[in-house]
C-alpha cells in the first residue's frame, strides 16, 4: 500500500435507518490528490441487500443525512450555490434534486426531525444579540470580514478550541426551520448558555411526542473557571430551560429520548476535571426525576447509546484490549451481553423488527456497513466499496498479543507483519506511540496513522496498548496520573524486549514515532535511552508548562501531579525538556501552525534545542494544518518525509542490518 492508495479508499460515514428498516442512507467520502480536497455524497443501500445507489453529485459536500419521519425525505447539510456556508437541503426519495430550506449567512450542522414531519431543528452558531435576525447577522458577518485588525480579545479561559478562536461572541443555539415556509427561528434567543463546543452532535435531541428538547450545556458560564455541563429542557417552542441534572458537579453529555418519552438516556462522570474519568451511562425519568447509572458491570466507556423502537433495549460500544464491541442490555438494567464481538464495531443504527446496522473494519481492512438481527443471525455486509482496491494490495498481517509490562501488568499490543515478511530475516522495528494518553489504538483502519501503512514499506510495527490506555479498564487508565513518562515508557521498552525475544528484529535498527502525547513520550525516550536508531515527533509536547497554552487546560493539574502555581517542580519532572541534556537521537518533528491542541512552538523549542545541541534534526512546518494533518497533498509530504527519515537512518525490509 502506498499513501496514494490510502487517500483512494472510499470512506463511509455513519449509517441511519429509515424509520421502516428498509433502507440506509450513508455518506460516502472520496479525496482527489490532484486537487488536494474531499468530496462527501449521500449513498442508498437496501437494509435486505442489493447494490448501493449514490443520491447526490455535489462539489461540495453533503452530510449528517436525517430521515423525515414518514421515510420520504432526507434532510442534509450541503454547502451549494453562492452562499459560502453549509445550508440545510431536504431531497425526496421520489426522485428530483435536493431542495435548499434554508438560507443563512451562518452554516448549520446536525439536522432532526420533529415528528411532525413538518420542522427540521438544526444547530447554528449566533450572536445572542441577534438569535435569527437574518439581515442583522449577515451585517455582522461583513463587519467581522471587513475588520482591518482582527483582534482576538477574551478575558475568560476559554479562548480557542482545536483550530479556531471562540472569541467573537458566537455561541451555538437549536433553530427550528418550516418545512413549507423555510421560515427560520432561534429556540434559544438571547441565550448565552454554552452548548458544547467541541461537537454539538449528539449533544440533543427532540422528545418523541415533539413537545420539548433536551440539550447539554455549561451551567457555570464565564470566565469558564471550571466547566459543568448538565442537562436541560425546554419546550418545543422554545423558552426558559430547567436545569434536570443540577446535582452532580462534572459532565451530563450526550442526551436521547427512549422511543416511548419516558426516559433521558445520557452519559455522566462524578468527578470534575479528573482525566480519565469514564462516562457512565445513566438513565434519567423524566416523571420522577430518578436518575439510574447502567451497565456499572462494565469497566469501560459506553458510547454511541441507542435504544430499540420497542424501548427495551439499549445498544452501544465500548472499548476491550484493542477491539470495539458493540453491547445490549436492558434499559431497566442488567448485565450487557456483547451483540457484535471483536475488530471495531461502531456507529450503530437500530431500527423495527430488531434491525442492525454499524460500520465494521480492521486494521487491514477501512470500514463497510454491516446488518444483522439482534436476536441473532450471521452479520450480512451491506457495502464493499474498497473490495477492489484491497484486492490487489497486499497489507501485511496483524498479531494480537499480551506481554508482561510494568508493575508485572498484562498489557496488550498489535503486531503488523509488513508484506513478505518472512521470519529467518533480521527486520527493522517501528513503535508507534498513540496520543490521548487516554485513547488507545484500535483494531481499525487509521485514515492519518495507518498502521498496514507504516508496515508497508518493510517495518515490522507495534502498537502498544500502554499504561494509560483506554481499554483495560479505569485503574489501568487512571495509573499514570501525575507521572505521565512513567510507566508507558517501561511498557515501550518492554515491549521491545519481547519483540527482540523472536529473534527477528535487528535491534541496531529500531525506530519510534508518536503524535500528541506519543510525540510527548518519543521526547521522554529521547531524554532516557539511545536504544533507538531515529525517531519521530508529530505535534508532541515537549515542554509541559508550554502547554498551559493549549486550547484545553482543564484537568491539567491532576494529570500532571500538580500545577505550575502550586509545585513547579513536580511538573517540570515529568517534562522531557527537563533531560536535554542526554538528546542524542536523530529527530524529526513535524507540526501543524494551526495546533492549538499542542501549539506548534513546541516543535520549534525541541527542534531548536537539538539542532543547538548538535543532534540530527528535521523540522517540516505545515501552515494551514491543524493537530492532524487533513489535506491530501500535506499528507503526502508528511509520509514522504518519515519514509525518509525511516530509510535514512534504519532502512526498510528483511536482511542485514544498517545504522
Amino acid at each position: 500500500m502506498t499513501v496514494e492508495d490510502l487517500w483512494a479508499m472510499r470512506r463511509l460515514g455513519p449509517p441511519a435507518l429509515s424509520p421502516d428498516g428498509r433502507l440506509v442512507v450513508f455518506t460516502v467520502t472520496t479525496f482527489s490528490m490532484d486537487d488536494n480536497k474531499g468530496n462527501s455524497d449521500l449513498w442508498l443501500v437496501p437494509f435486505e441487500g442489493g447494490e448501493p445507489r449514490r443520491l447526490t453529485y455535489n462539489e461540495g459536500s453533503d452530510g449528517s443525512p436525517a430521515w423525515s419521519p414518514d421515510g420520504t425525505r432526507v434532510a442534509f447539510v450541503s454547502k451549494r450555490g453562492e452562499n459560502e456556508e453549509p445550508q440545510l437541503h431536504l431531497l425526496s426519495l421520489a426522485g428530483g434534486e435536493a431542495v435548499p430550506l434554508t438560507d443563512m449567512p451562518i452554516g448549520v450542522q446536525d439536522p432532526k426531525w420533529f415528528p411532525d414531519g413538518r420542522r427540521v431543528a438544526f444547530i447554528a452558531s449566533t450572536w445572542p444579540d441577534l438569535n435569527d435576525d437574518v439581515d442583522a447577522l449577515k451585517k455582522r458577518v461583513k463587519e467581522l470580514e471587513d475588520d482591518k485588525v482582527k483582534a482576538r480579545i477574551s478575558d475568560t479561559r476559554l479562548v480557542r478550541y482545536w483550530d479556531e478562536y471562540l472569541t467573537d461572541g458566537r455561541i451555538p443555539h437549536i433553530f427550528v426551520a418550516d418545512v413549507d415556509t423555510g421560515k427560520v427561528r432561534d429556540l434559544m434567543a438571547g441565550s448565552r448558555r454554552l452548548m458544547s463546543f467541541w461537537s454539538v452532535s449528539g449533544s440533543w435531541d427532540i422528545a418523541p411526542d415533539g413537545s420539548e428538547i433536551v440539550f447539554a450545556a455549561d451551567s457555570a458560564g464565564p470566565p469558564f473557571r471550571s466547566l459543568n455541563y448538565d442537562l436541560y429542557a425546554m419546550p418545543a417552542g422554545g423558552g426558559d430551560p430547567r436545569n434536570l441534572t443540577a446535582g452532580n458537579p462534572a459532565f451530563d453529555t450526550a442526551p436521547s429520548y427512549s422511543p416511548d418519552g419516558r426516559f433521558i438516556l445520557f452519559g455522566r462522570n462524578r468527578r470534575v476535571e479528573v482525566d480519565p474519568e469514564f462516562i457512565r451511562l445513566a438513565r434519567l425519568d423524566r416523571h420522577s426525576g430518578e436518575i439510574v447509572e447502567l451497565a456499572l458491570q462494565l469497566d469501560a466507556q459506553p458510547g454511541g447509546w441507542k435504544v430499540t423502537p420497542d424501548g427495551d433495549r439499549i445498544l452501544f460500544h465500548a472499548e476491550d484490549r484493542g477491539k470495539t464491541h458493540l453491547y445490549d442490555m436492558p434499559i431497566m438494567g442488567g448485565t450487557p451481553r456483547i451483540v457484535v464481538r471483536g475488530k471495531t464495531t461502531g456507529d450503530v443504527d437500530v431500527g423495527s423488527q430488531g434491525r442492525l446496522v454499524y460500520r465494521l473494519e480492521s486494521i487491514t481492512r477501512p470500514a463497510e456497513l454491516m446488518a444483522t438481527k439482534l436476536d441473532g443471525g450471521e452479520p450480512r455486509e451491506l457495502t464493499a466499496m474498497n473490495a477492489g482496491r484491497l484486492a490487489e494490495l497486499d497489507l501485511g498481517s496483524v498479531e494480537d498479543v499480551t506481554f508482561t509490562g510494568a508493575r508485572g501488568d498484562e498489557v496488550q499490543m498489535f503486531v503488523i507483519l509488513p508484506p513478505g515478511f518472512t521470519p529467518n530475516k533480521k527486520w527493522p522495528l517501528l513503535h508507534l506511540v498513540h496520543g490521548g494518553p487516554h485513547g488507545a489504538w484500535l483494531d481499525a483502519f487509521h485514515y492519518r496513522w495507518n498502521a498496514a501503512l507504516f508496515a508497508a514499506p518493510g517495518y515490522v510495527t507495534a502498537a502498544v496498548n500502554f499504561h494509560g490506555s483506554t481499554g483495560s479498564g479505569q485503574k489501568f487508565a487512571r495509573s499514570i496520573l501525575g507521572a505521565h513518562g512513567d510507566l508507558p515508557f517501561t511498557d515501550i521498552m518492554k515491549a521491545t524486549d519481547d519483540l527482540c525475544r523472536r529473534g527477528y528484529i535487528d535491534e541496531r535498527r529500531m525506530a519510534a514515532a508518536g503524535g500528541s502525547y506519543g510525540g510527548y513520550l518519543v521526547s521522554w525516550i529521547l531524554g532516557h535511552t539511545d536504544r533507538f536508531a531515529a525517531l519521530i515527533s508529530h505535534a508532541g509536547v515537549y515542554d509541559l508548562m508550554g502547554q498551559f497554552a493549549s486550547d484545553w487546560t482543564w484537568g491539567r493539574p491532576n494529570n500532571y501531579g500538580a500545577a505550575p502555581w502550586t509545585d513547579p517542580g513536580r511538573v517540570d519532572r515529568w517534562s522531557p525538556s527537563r533531560f536535554a541534556g542526554s538528546f542524542r537521537t536523530p529527530t524529526l518533528v513535524l507540526h501543524g501552525e494551526q495546533d492549538y491542541r499542542v501549539p506548534y512552538t513546541q516543535g520549534f523549542n525541541l527542534h531548536g534545542v537539538l539542532t543547538a545541541k548538535g543532534v540530527p534534526s528535521r523540522l517540516v512546518i505545515f501552515p494551514d494544518e491543524n493537530h492532524w494533518i487533513l489535506k491530501p497533498q500535506s499528507a503526502r509530504v508528511w509520509w514522504g518525509e518519515l519514509f525518509a527519515w525511516l530509510d535514512r537512518y534504519i532502512g526498510p525490509g528483511g536482511g542485514a542490518g544498517r545504522r
